[in-house]
């Protein structure tokens, strides 16, 4: 016989204590960036005969014309250590000074632990550390995240990474998508400022279009053994083609319009790089002026999702073709569906 369980009395507050709030930074902003890009260049020669096509139709179709591919042995952790190492460096701040560490990926091999934590040790940090899954808008989720970190208090430093090593998940067979990632990192160091320096967020997420982008297959199969073939990507061209040209462009208004500016007042436009096409359609719909430069990474290192926006963002500032301390207008889109869009001032 089950014996009834008596119902207690909540205990009552024990007095008037108040919990004591967190001494943020007025404003955030990015102090330095960093990019990492793998050794081995790879041209689309080396992929047309599998897939029946030629370096034209590659160009003509995505605006790429090499990408650059991890070593084998080079893992996820390995990238983001060189490219946040560099990004340290051009901010000025010692790994000691880091309050957190996030970094965007979705493929780093392993559940847990995650790569942050792993990123972090090998810095020698034991600060707090984490991954964000949200494809290639996921260094533009870090950045948002870490800067209300820095204005909420929880860390004065926060390091961002975006990285992918894409040649791991990519199906060399599949005419639509072979030529279309590439593997890098690219980060960034956000602290405190006197003067905005990110602007607000606008992001959001088309959960009922997550089969464009998608692993073809879960890790397991039906009865829960492990697949003997590491899981691809596959993608709906026109599907992502029709909703980052068509939605995005709004997004992109807003995140202007919240930041308080006009289009006018940019200094760059820096993309995810997913497409040379969309990037042109997005800039006819924006009106964006001629004298704005615009991103074209894609051109030399693909589409390497999360770390697309970062290392757009270091060449244009290496090369000089972004001023330092201008305004950009960041927006990343991808799997999920999911987006982030806002206006940075450029370190």
């Amino acid at each position: 016989m089950t014996e009834t369980a008596t119902p207690r009395t909540p205990r009552a507050p024990k007095g008037t204590g108040v919990l004591a709030g967190s001494d943020g930074a007025r404003h955030a902003r990015i102090l330095g960036v960093g990019g990492y890009r793998p050794e081995r260049v790879v041209p689309n020669s080396e992929l047309v005969e599998r897939i029946d096509s030629s370096d034209e139709w590659i160009r003509e179709r995505s605006g790429i014309v090499t990408r650059r591919f991890a070593a084998r042995d080079e893992s996820v952790v390995d990238m983001a250590e060189h490219a946040a190492r560099d990004a340290l460096a051009a901010a000025g701040i010692d790994p000691s000074q880091l309050g957190a560490v996030v970094v965007a990926s979705v493929t780093h091999l392993m559940v847990t632990p995650g790569a942050a934590p792993m990123l972090a040790d090998r810095l020698g940090v034991q600060c707090a550390a984490f991954d964000i899954s949200a494809a290639c808008a996921g260094y533009c989720y870090g950045i948002s995240v870490a800067s209300d970190m820095v204005r909420g208090g929880s860390a004065e430093y926060v390091l961002v990474v975006g990285v992918e090593k894409l040649s791991d998940f990519t199906d060399f067979d599949d005419r639509g998508s072979a030529f279309i990632f590439g593997d890098g990192a690219g980060a960034a160091v956000v602290g405190p400022s006197d003067t905005p320096g990110i602007g607000p967020t606008v992001w959001g997420s088309a959960g009922d279009k997550w089969q464009a982008i998608q692993q073809r297959d879960p890790f397991v199969d039906g009865d829960g053994a492990p697949l003997q073939d590491r899981p691809v990507l596959t993608m709906a061209g026109q599907t992502v083609f029709r909703w980052a040209v068509w939605g995005m462009a709004p997004v992109a208004r807003e995140a202007i319009e919240k930041a308080g500016i006009t289009i006018d007042d940019l200094d760059a436009f820096i993309p995810h790089q997913a497409n040379m096409r969309i990037i042109d359609a997005m800039i006819k719909q924006l009106g964006l002026p001629a004298d704005i430069p615009v991103a074209r990474d894609i051109a030399e290192t693909a589409n390497t999702s999360a770390a697309s926006i970062p290392l757009a963002t270091e060449r244009m500032l290496r090369e000089g073709v972004a001023p330092h301390g201008g305004l950009a207008l960041q927006i990343g889109f991808g799997a999920g569906l999911v987006y982030a869009a806002q206006v940075v001032v450029l370190p």
